[in-house]
């Protein structure tokens, strides 16, 4: 089975709540949904761990509060491959309203000194070369600027390491300049990249196709209640999940969403299968205030109703 490691540059500590509707300036009580020992790159691991593909779990994490990670490791057989780094790993507070719209407040957590990042890159082009799919994700801590970022991608793109990318803002433009194997922009994070708005699905189509003529082998473009689209050599494919009734929290849908592609490729689902599982399980993800897969057999009736449309190809 291909061996699979993500990447937490800047884990967090999540803690999630609910309410009806944040009122600005006034006392707002929150239904507290939990407080999870997080960041993009666990969350995937953490997806992947329950769907039975042995992970690996790499990054940064602050050494004075790393205990509920290292606990989360244990409980779930994660390879641990972290550095520790002086400081505390933040928290970041995530709200979801009544109609699903999530605020977050990401508060800033450890700072990574250039020795730090001289000991990472080394360590991680090393650990990396053993592994089929090593997920990057999330944002970039303090002291890890985006010219820094892109230059670790393309040294793991010249080592013949397949990275999947999913992350946002100044990291996503400097990852994408390193032609990862794989990326994962939602809509609106597509909109900043190209410049404008896209409106379309035929707009979305072709920013998506300037990303792919760049040297991305494979562009796939979540646009939440609307599915998700696939630019591949293979063509262009759009999978429509279900409505889902009951959302608790989007908070990790789009982890899911990667666990749910890295799962496919692992096992050699085609890519319509693939893009199917990984919309089932992200769908799935929304109707839980935690993330994860707790029973596979949850997914059968969500994938049976997941629609697959070739555009092109």
């Amino acid at each position: 089975m291909a061996k699979v490691a993500t990447i937490t540059l800047n884990a967090a500590y999540d803690l999630v709540g609910r309410l009806k509707r944040i009122e600005l300036g006034e006392v707002n009580t929150v239904e507290t949904l939990g407080l999870f020992p997080a960041g993009k790159g666990i969350n995937v691991a953490k997806v992947l761990n329950d769907l039975d593909v042995e992970v690996a779990v790499g990054g940064f994490l602050g050494e004075d509060n790393v205990g509920d990670f290292e606990h989360l490791f244990q409980q779930q057989g994660l390879q641990d491959k972290f550095q520790r780094v002086a400081g505390k790993t933040r928290i970041n507070v995530k709200i979801t309203e009544t109609d699903a719209d999530v605020t977050d407040l990401n508060f800033l957590g450890y700072q990574i000194s250039e020795q730090d990042w001289r000991k990472f890159t080394a360590d991680s082009l090393a650990y990396c070369k053993e592994f089929d799919i090593v997920a990057v994700c999330g944002s970039l801590p303090r002291g890890v600027t985006a010219d820094m970022f892109q230059s670790w991608l393309s040294q793991l793109h010249q080592a013949g390491v397949k990275v999947v990318l999913d992350s946002s803002n100044a990291a996503l433009t400097a990852g994408l300049k390193a032609n990862p194997w794989l990326v994962k922009p939602n809509h609106r994070e597509l909109e900043a990249w190209v410049g404008h708005e896209l409106p379309t699905l035929k707009d979305i189509i072709d920013a998506a196709k300037q990303l792919k003529a760049q040297g991305i082998a494979n562009v796939i473009i979540s646009m939440g209640a609307n599915g998700s689209l696939w630019l591949s050599d293979n063509g262009v494919i759009l999978a429509q999940p279900p409505k889902c009734e009951n959302v608790v929290s989007t908070v990790g849908a789009g982890d899911s969403m990667v666990a749910g592609l890295i799962y496919g490729f692992v096992n050699n689902l085609s890519q319509q299968e693939t893009l199917a599982f990984a919309s089932a399980v992200s769908a799935f993800a929304v109707s839980q205030s935690n993330v994860g897969v707790s029973d596979r057999k949850l997914l059968d009736p969500i994938l049976a109703n997941v629609k697959i449309t070739t555009i092109e190809g």
